[in-house]
């Protein structure tokens, strides 16, 4: 039996349906709105500080940001300013500062990849060097030639340092200016007792410096860090991609003609209107004319829907056929697609609160490595009442258990498993998409583009006669109308040659017309032609007086999906269908492929609704959708994947991209994720054992700075090796 949701009701008027989660901030006042860029920040840790520090602000009313684009979203009075904001983030320890909306976050993305892949190729240049230096004093190399042997490596290895290492030193002056500790305060600490501790024993001739320890760490800690950046870089915000289909001008009638004017510029009860091919700048009602209207990026329906005096049409929808006049009820930020373009902001930013497994390891770090680091070096100085070996110690200490380990333990999982599923066509976004995408136990799919091909196609065209077929040919191919698109292609691939059909006319919201031997010739609504409606999509073909010929359409299951279906529920996983096209359409087909819960005639609100609402009941959704009505519960799911067609802000609102037309990957994509989150908790195990073992012998003196550094190496490896495992 299938199952419905009843307490989701659809609504004629789009405009009219508020998203819940978006309402707060259209009921907040529009004195100003701030946007900050933080350049800085990169845990969830850093999302609380930031709106904890905005929310201190005398005057602000609601901040919120996104870990993605490193923005903070400011809704204030007008009294408050972008300078004051920026201080109060100083204050609390992070750099910001007032966004330039003419620079793409893709831009800032890509020159913070290429300034850590340069700091990366320098410190991988120094230490390969340094190692090599180091070669000749592990050989046995005494006296002055070791001297010079360390005042080489140390010209080499202190700039490299510096150089490397600003981003993890600029990171931990910034938490130590506000009193707090983060995993770059160890890092830095460990590389700087490595190297001041190196400097003194070769200043005063003494038989081990360890450069080669203080630039392995910066080594291995940037390949981290760099990974890190790249499992994020593709990642762009649907809030922006959504902006690119507000319409900027429109065509308003007066009393003196028609003007263009922009958007901004249209007030409630202007009239404006559309021509055939534009898509609709507001949110109105048809007074004048008739068309018809794609609605699919709104409601996913697949087929065009008639329009004429007294219809309702929403701002993002393509008139398709004939021109409408417009009487505007909602304009500019009013309108539901704006609306629309609010709700995934706050789904983005909601998400973006997400806590991963290394940010719930690294919480109780830091704080451990600095005590034991210096109770080690107060021990051993209590104990020889020499400052030379407390130190040494210490440093051994700090670089023993440098997080790097730690830091790579996620990034290497990531990429491998990244790379595996890429080269089944799946491409992953998020650098926490894997860890989510484990956990989900509800998978909700959206219908037409998603499940199916997104295209009607022509059936039994073979029952069509012969002379029959040449003319729909000849009438489909002077129409945009997208059965008469998908017919014109069929029956050319199949050899038909158009008949010779005069005096073409369309019929805006009907269909096209003709003259062929004498006769009048028709393809369009059943309507039109004097025909009975079949259940099923069809268009009708009249020849004269002679009964309409029905031709059916069908949308296609995109290859896979019936595979997929099956394979989550042998998972165990809830499965439930939503859909904007109607209820009898969306029954019928989720009986055909196997799932049993269904929502029909759902607005883009009503998808994201009912993805928050599972989610408050504690499910953990994937999404699986391909349009602008699917974007808003795409960003508000716990992970969500789109299909390579899908819409650019689904796309951009997506964790992962399907590349290819299949959906199996999908399948395919869960199980690895499960992988990659038991390969990242044995790395984690790996570095825990690792620092059982080796801290005692550390905090003992039984390691030396270098053997740390070599120890500290091995446990990267080891780590990097393991996540290769999934490919």
């Amino acid at each position: 039996m299938t199952a419905t949701f009843d307490h989701i009701r659809p609504s004629a008027c789009p405009a009219c349906n508020a998203a819940p989660a978006a309402e707060h901030l259209a009921d907040l006042p529009k004195d100003a709105k701030l946007m900050l860029s933080l350049p800085a920040i990169h845990c969830a840790a850093c999302i609380s500080e930031v709106e904890k520090a905005l929310s201190a602000v005398p005057g602000v009313r609601d901040a919120r940001v996104n870990l993605t684009l490193r923005r903070a979203a400011v809704q204030a009075g007008p009294d408050v300013t972008a300078e004051m904001l920026c201080e109060a983030l100083a204050r609390a320890g992070h750099e910001a500062h007032e966004l330039d909306p003419g620079v793409l976050a893709t831009t800032t993305a890509d020159r913070q990849g290429r300034d850590l892949l340069m700091r990366l190729a320098v410190a991988f240049f120094a230490m390969m060097n340094v190692m090599l230096l180091s070669v000749a004093v592990w050989a046995g190399a005494e006296g002055v030639t070791r001297d010079m042997m360390h005042w080489i490596s140390a010209a080499i290895a202190i700039p490299a340092v510096i150089f490397a290492g600003r981003p993890f030193y600029a990171s931990a002056w910034g938490a130590l200016r506000v009193r707090r500790l983060n995993m770059d305060v160890p890092i830095t600490l460990a590389i700087a007792l490595a190297v001041g501790t190196s400097l003194y024993e070769t200043i005063h001739s003494g038989e081990h410096a360890y450069f080669d320890a203080a630039i392995a760490l910066c080594t291995f800690l940037l390949a981290g860090r760099y990974l890190d950046h790249r499992t994020r870089a593709s990642a762009r915000s649907a809030a922006q991609e959504l902006a690119a289909l507000e319409v900027p001008r429109a065509l308003r009638i007066t009393e003196a003609g028609e003007e263009t004017v922009s958007v901004a510029d249209l007030r409630v009860g202007d009239i404006v209107r559309v021509k055939p091919g534009g898509r609709i700048p507001v949110d109105g009602r048809v007074t004048q004319g008739q068309s018809e209207i794609d609605r699919s990026l709104m409601t996913g329906e697949s087929l065009p829907a008639f329009a004429g005096e007294g219809s309702i049409v929403s701002a993002g929808e393509v008139n398709l056929t004939g021109p409408l006049t417009i009487i505007v009820t909602a304009a500019g930020q009013d309108t539901a697609l704006h609306r629309i373009a609010d709700l995934v902001a706050v789904a983005e930013a909601g998400r973006g609160n997400y806590t991963s497994l290394a940010d719930q390891a690294a919480k109780l770090y830091a704080p451990g490595v600095h005590i034991l680091s210096v109770v080690a070096a107060v021990g051993w100085y209590l104990y020889t009442q020499d400052l030379r070996i407390a130190l040494n110690i210490a440093a051994a200490v700090l670089i023993i258990t440098c997080p790097c380990a730690l830091g790579l333990a996620v990034p290497a999982v990531t990429t491998a498993a990244s790379g595996r599923l890429f080269r089944k066509g799946m491409l992953i976004k998020d650098g926490t998409a894997l860890e989510r995408l484990a956990e989900a136990d509800t998978v909700v799919f959206d219908k037409t583009g998603t499940l199916t091909n997104g295209a009607p196609t022509p059936l039994a065209l073979d029952a069509l006669p012969g002379e029959a077929a040449r003319v729909a040919l000849a009438l489909a191919q002077a129409s945009a109308h997208p059965l008469s698109v998908s017919l014109a292609r069929a029956l050319t691939a199949g050899g038909t040659r158009p008949a010779d059909v005069t005096e073409l006319t369309e019929v805006p919201g009907y269909g096209m017309q003709g003259l062929w031997q004498g006769q009048i010739v028709r393809l369009g609504r059943a309507a039109w032609l004097g025909a009975d409606a079949t259940p099923d999509t069809a268009s009708f073909l009249g020849l004269g007086d002679a009964p309409a010929i029905a031709i059916p359409f069908a949308d296609t299951l995109r290859e896979g999906a019936a595979d997929l279906v099956a394979a989550l529920g042998a998972q165990g996983k809830r499965v439930i269908l939503i859909s904007g096209d109607s209820r009898a359409a969306v029954t019928r087909f989720a009986r055909t492929i196997g799932i049993a819960e269904v929502v029909a005639e759902a607005l883009p609100q009503e998808k994201a609704a009912l993805v928050a609402d599972l989610t408050a009941q504690g499910a953990k959704v994937l999404m699986v959708g391909d349009g602008l009505n699917d974007t808003a519960a795409l960003a508000g799911a716990h992970v969500s994947i789109s299909p390579a067609s899908a819409l650019d802000a689904a796309r951009s609102a997506s964790d992962m991209v399907l590349m290819g037309k299949s959906l199996a990957p999908i399948a395919d994509a869960i199980r690895t994720a499960v992988s990659a989150r038991a390969r990242i908790r044995e790395n984690f195990t790996i570095a825990t054992v690792y620092n059982i073992l080796a801290v005692p012998l550390a905090v003992a003196g039984l390691c030396s700075p270098l053997i740390a550094a070599l120890a500290m190496s091995t446990s990267s490896i080891t780590v990097g090796l393991n996540a290769l495992r999934l490919r």
